[in-house]
């Protein structure tokens, strides 16, 4: 996303999340209208732009996408329009290609076996390689996104006159690093996760499992919405193919890594309710919020949480120290992603657009404030200013997560490493700088330990620059390469691609 110095103040302090995919293929059902509702649940994981592509009885595809919110991209008429069999559904957030509707998704291409609709949640680390290997329709490029390049490469394979299962495993070949997809084929519906499973994928049914009415989400709330049943995961390295009409869908790995899925789904992207690992994240994020308590004890008087994530680390904080827990914050529920800067007396008012603290809770307290991370610290600063403000005596802050000190290349925007504080300052230069009496991470033992899985089916990259896949410094250094003010750049040396999902 191009950023201006204003919108870098005005960001917020955490890591940024790149989209999520959704999925329906159920006979006469209203799939536009499901697939509404689960991208409404899966909201917060993009909210930029929307898009649903829907398949009719006759293969032909019918797209609507364009930038805003689920809600106001789509209304009743639009999604009567849609009408067909099987959806694919896509929110954006823009993590370095530009916020345009071009850019939107699903991406929708013909190809001498019918149309097929993609949406993809990631971010390829070789995009500037597929994008050279596919310099032949490079001309046909509408949009900045590495997306645009895995269904180009699909396109390729299957014109070369493979099925469709023999080309997605082909074109997933040719891609390296992080992507969750959702295909709608006139063969079915295809899901699949990269190698590592870097980003989630989750898939269930609707009825009775013999009407064979499937359902793919980025999460499992977006299954929970629609009353879905929950199945399982897509595998990491694994393809799912749901026909019409079977009861039973086809899965085959057409990948074998190690998984490495990010462990920052567990800590603040995914929804609370979402299950991972066979629970929900609520109960692991209570669970991070104990371990904080007793790595990082202190004397105060009441725990409160940064609202809406912070909160059950909060309540595992109090539950494990004794300190009463107490709702010091409220959040306006209805604040999203605007593009009206606010004036500077707002910026100087800090974060109250979306948080305001309450006196009557905070004054003459000594106060615990829990929160899930801290990225540059702009936003950080402002919120203990504001609860000092409010009449706290101390301000210790807590956060459920090590310090982030490496960027994210596999769909998260957490900026140039120099951008992550705590990349740049000593913990006792970040306490002071954030005006905090004292200042604590959670090891990245105890937020493994607490997952109930092994530490090496995770990413952790952004604590400790352990990057399960490589890319090169060129990828390192530049985030926007296709965009209009590094076309010449392109034209110099080998193009690289944006993270489109």
């Amino acid at each position: 996303m191009l950023k201006d110095q204003l919108s870098l103040e005005h960001r917020s302090d955490k890591p940024e999340e790149a989209c999520g995919v959704y999925a329906v293929m159920a006979a006469d059902q209203p799939v536009a209208n499901l697939a509404y509702f689960g991208l409404y649940a899966l909201q917060h994981r993009g909210q930029e732009s929307a898009g649903i592509a829907v398949f009719d009885a006759h293969e032909q595809v019918r797209l609507h996408k364009d930038m805003g919110l689920v809600s106001q991209v789509f209304d009743q008429d639009v999604l009567e329009r849609l009408p067909g069999h099987l959806a694919i559904g896509h929110n954006r957030y823009s993590t370095t290609g530009s916020s345009k509707v071009c850019n939107a998704q699903p991406v929708l291409l013909n190809t001498r076996s019918g149309p097929f609709a993609l949406a993809h949640n990631g971010n390829l680390v070789n995009a500037a390689e597929l994008r050279q290997e596919l310099a032949a329709i490079a001309s046909e490029l509408t949009s900045t996104t590495d997306s645009e390049l895995i269904a180009f490469a699909l396109q390729q394979a299957v014109n070369a006159g493979m099925g469709w299962d023999a080309a997605i495993r082909q074109a997933a070949g040719r891609c390296r690093g992080a992507f969750s997809l959702v295909i709608g084929t006139p063969d079915g519906l295809f899901a699949l996760r990269d190698g590592h499973g870097i980003r989630p994928l989750v898939y269930g049914h609707l009825g009775e499992l013999h009407q064979a009415q499937w359902v793919v989400s980025s999460e499992s709330c977006g299954l929970d919405i629609i009353g879905a049943a929950f199945d399982g995961d897509v595998e990491p390295g694994e393809i799912m193919h749901f026909r019409h009409g079977e009861a039973t869908p086809e899965r085959s790995r057409w990948a074998e890594e190690p998984a490495r899925l990010c462990v920052f789904e567990m800590i603040y992207f995914a929804r609370p309710d979402s299950r991972f690992f066979g629970e929900s994240l609520y109960s692991y994020r209570v669970r991070i919020g104990e371990v904080l308590a007793r790595e990082t004890p202190v004397e105060a008087d009441i725990v409160i949480g940064v609202p809406d994530s912070g909160i059950p680390a909060a309540i595992g904080y109090s539950q494990a120290s004794g300190i009463p827990f107490a709702d010091g914050l409220i959040k306006n529920r209805y604040v999203g992603r605007t593009f009206i800067q606010p004036t500077q007396a707002m910026r100087e008012a800090g974060i109250r657009v979306k948080l305001n603290p309450l006196p009557d809770v905070l004054a003459g307290k000594r106060v615990v404030v829990i929160d899930d991370s801290i990225v540059r610290g702009t936003t950080s600063r402002k919120l203990v200013a504001a609860l000092r403000d409010a009449g706290a005596t101390e301000v210790h802050m807590r956060i459920s997560s090590p310090p982030v000190t490496h960027p994210c290349f596999y769909g998260i925007d957490t900026d140039t490493q120099d951008q992550l504080i705590a990349a740049r300052l000593t913990l006792e230069e970040i306490t002071a700088h954030l005006g905090v009496d004292s200042l604590a991470y959670l090891s990245k033992e105890g937020m493994v330990e607490e997952a109930h899985a092994h530490s090496s089916h995770f990413c952790t990259a952004c604590f400790d620059g352990a990057y399960p896949i490589e890319m090169d410094e060129q990828l390192r250094s530049s985030k926007l390469m296709l965009e209009p003010a590094g076309l010449a750049a392109i034209n110099r040396q080998q193009p690289a691609a944006a993270p489109g999902g």
